[in-house]
């Protein structure tokens, strides 16, 4: 999982829609977010764990209250307001955008609040938004497992709760998670329910069933319906925001200031569609390609062992053959030998010469074994090929997206020139355009959402004429279901060995490296330990005995740290060798507020210098004392991105503050220009 960006609307603190806060990748991998106490550090947090798990860290006061006040006291007795977070991420060459909504009401006795609703969308190289088959819980579940978000998005001064004895059986399970035993967990479950749903299949055939999948077959009928009615809608609004779109656009060019920009973008809106074009050309050859040859990459072994039977034959004489039995037959017959001599029945020539009618009769496999070598041969000249045709089309796809991504940023370039143009029509005129872009994004992801619908609605309903038929068959099916059982049992003694196996050996490598990164901050003697149910302690060589250490909170902190990091690397690692195993990642990150707090300058100087390299992208919310001084040098050569959170206070009497980047004040807490408090997110410009 890479994360993308971040937006609030009306989130606790944040009044309104804020900008859209884009979070570093790549080289520089870190994002900073500075602001003081109470601005929203922690409701920053708690909005990447909202939007995914609807689930809040331990500091995190008043789950109830997420919409903001001021927006509530705006609004009109009984008129909803809308609270959202949306996180854009990447997973797998794919993007992902993930909503979660929820309303508030003001009534003339309390204010209350729905409960929220996640929407979860999918972008194809095409360009479309489609809303996927699976609940969207189901999908950020296998990408980061719900039971391990503690350990990517956490309050840096209550980590070391990782390590007390409340937090050990969570500690054990969601490792478990990450290394995939929980999947062969769930498998083992599921088999066994198996068993038992065998044994009353026969009793779910009948009437009554078959009325209930007529019932189920007529509304999804409707479903379809109505989606195709909706997606008539949205076709011509579409068309009127097509249309709106290009005379905004019409009416730019005519301003001579802006002409060079708007003919740059023309041309890059044109490179992006033709991109696009290009990725799903690419990514319907790839498909192509394995689903037609893919099979020649699992020959390998079978062709080994056929040419090593063919040797065989050869070395033991038995191919070429060299002789044909209707020949011998003809010798026999004229009974004289080639050499003249007579071959008489019962004599000791005669019995040679009709001993080679045995070999003469394996002639139709020295005619196979040519055939067949044949095809091996040019399966193996289909290989090569294979495996250069994926390669370029995967090479095709890399270079793609990775153009596609640089058009996209000089397109945003582009449009906020046109933004913060000189000349007030063309600033409002991009402004108005940017909205209908907006719209139009916003209707295209959902008639994609309702097309994906229709699709899985059309899966359903040919699901349920299928059933509906299987039910009028009424067939017996005992004997299946019996020899289904044994192996179900058979399987489940199996797994259970592959997780005994493979829990032995993660826990073995993640416990090594746990130890080297708590080594490298560390200046104690202590070294960590994980029990056979990964248990996390801290333990000490006195003499040749261990005894477990009563550690520090800062300690505490640094072993939870390394424990975070142990497990990122060591299943980034396992993933990757053992795709089928784990979350369907290698990439992970770290999001966390206020890393420093209980640590000393030795300690904040190591914590700081190996954040960034713990996973692949981090996210660091700090206060302005938390960021000075040695934590600032140690990270300053990763960060790409810089946000300050500016709270505005209703008090008359507040103490302002400002933070300084570049000789450039950005405010910290300043004046609200009314009696509301709220909090405004301000990007670090750089280019002062």
């Amino acid at each position: 999982m890479k994360l993308i960006s971040l937006k609030l609307c009306n989130f606790r603190q944040f009044y309104g829609c804020t900008p859209e806060i884009i979070l570093s990748s790549g080289k520089h991998n870190t994002t900073i977010i500075h602001g003081n106490n109470g601005a929203g550090k922690t409701t920053i947090l708690n909005a990447f764990t909202w939007v995914l798990y609807e689930k809040f860290s331990a500091a995190f006061a008043s789950e109830e209250q997420l919409v903001n006040k001021r927006a509530i006291s705006e609004a009109k007795l009984n008129q909803p307001v809308e609270c959202y977070v949306e996180l854009r991420f990447d997973h797998g060459s794919k993007r992902y955008q993930a909503k979660r909504l929820c309303r508030a009401y003001r009534t003339q006795t309390a204010i209350e609040q729905s409960p929220s609703e996640l929407y979860l969308q999918i972008a194809g190289d095409d360009g479309r938004w489609l809303l996927p088959q699976q609940l969207p819980e189901d999908i950020i579940g296998r990408i980061l497992p719900a039971s391990l978000h503690q350990y990517f998005f956490f309050d840096g001064e209550r980590i070391e709760h990782i390590v007390r004895s409340a937090q050990k059986s969570e500690i054990a399970e969601a490792t478990k998670t990450l290394l995939g035993v929980e999947v062969l967990n769930r498998s083992l479950k599921h088999l066994k329910e198996a068993k038992k749903s065998l044994e009353i299949e026969l009793s779910l055939i009948g009437d009554f069933q078959t009325k209930k999948l007529l019932e189920e077959h007529k509304k999804i009928e409707q479903e379809i319906a109505d989606c195709l009615s909706s997606q008539v809608e949205i076709d011509k609004e579409l068309a009127n925001q097509d249309e709106l779109k290009k005379t905004i656009g019409d009416r730019l060019l005519q301003f001579s200031g802006s002409q060079e920009l708007q003919d740059l973008r023309d041309e890059l809106e044109t490179r992006e569609q033709l991109i696009r074009q290009q990725l799903k050309q690419a990514t319907d050859a790839l498909k192509r390609a394995i689903s037609t040859r893919a099979y020649t990459a699992m020959l390998s072994e079978t062709t080994t062992q056929f040419r090593a039977i063919v040797e065989d034959l050869r070395e033991r004489g038995e191919l070429p053959i060299g002789i044909k039995r209707q020949f011998v037959r003809d010798l026999l017959n004229q009974e004289r030998c080639i050499c003249g001599n007579q071959l008489k029945e019962g004599s000791d020539a005669h019995q040679q010469v009709s001993l080679w009618m045995n070999k003469a009769g394996i002639a139709d496999v020295e005619e196979t074994a040519i055939r067949m070598s044949t095809q091996v041969d040019e399966f193996e000249k289909q290989l090569p090929e294979f495996w250069r045709e994926v390669d370029r089309q995967q090479a095709n796809l890399v270079q793609g997206r990775t153009e596609l991504s640089q058009i996209e940023t000089q397109l945003e370039d582009l449009r906020q020139k046109l933004r913060n143009f000189p000349n007030e029509d063309i600033s409002q005129l991009q402004k108005r355009l940017d909205e209908t872009e907006k719209k139009i994004l916003e209707l295209t992801l959902e008639k994609g959402a309702n097309q994906q619908k229709i699709e899985w609605l059309k899966t359903n309903l040919e699901t349920k004429s299928k059933q509906i038929a299987k039910y009028k068959m009424n067939e017996n099916k005992q004997s299946l279901a019996q020899r289904r059982i044994c192996a179900t049992q058979d399987s489940i003694e199996r797994l259970i060995e592959v997780r005994k196996r493979l829990e032995q050996q993660f826990r073995s490598s993640l416990e090594r490296r746990l130890q080297e990164i708590f080594t490298s901050i560390s200046f104690t003697p202590y070294l960590p330990k994980l029990s056979d149910n990964y248990e996390l302690r801290l333990v000490e060589n006195t003499g040749a005995k261990e005894t477990n250490v009563a550690a520090s909170t800062g300690e505490n902190q640094i072993l939870s740290l390394s424990f975070i990091g142990g497990i990122i690397d060591r299943v980034r690692e396992w993933v990757q060798d053992n795709a089928l195993m784990g979350p369907d990642s290698s990439t992970f990150p770290i999001v966390m507020d206020s890393p420093f707090g209980s640590l000393d300058e030795i300690y904040r100087r190591k914590i700081a210098k190996t954040l960034p390299r713990l996973a692949n992208q981090l996210v660091v919310l700090v206060t302005k004392t938390q960021w000075r001084g040695e934590v600032a040098q140690e990270m300053t050569y990763c960060v790409g991105r810089e946000y300050v959170l500016t709270y505005n206070s209703p008090k008359p009497d507040c103490e302002e503050d400002t933070i300084e980047f570049s000789g450039v004040h950005y405010p910290l807490v300043k004046h609200s220009p009314n009696e509301f408090e709220y909090t405004e997110i301000v990007e670090v410009d750089y280019n002062f």
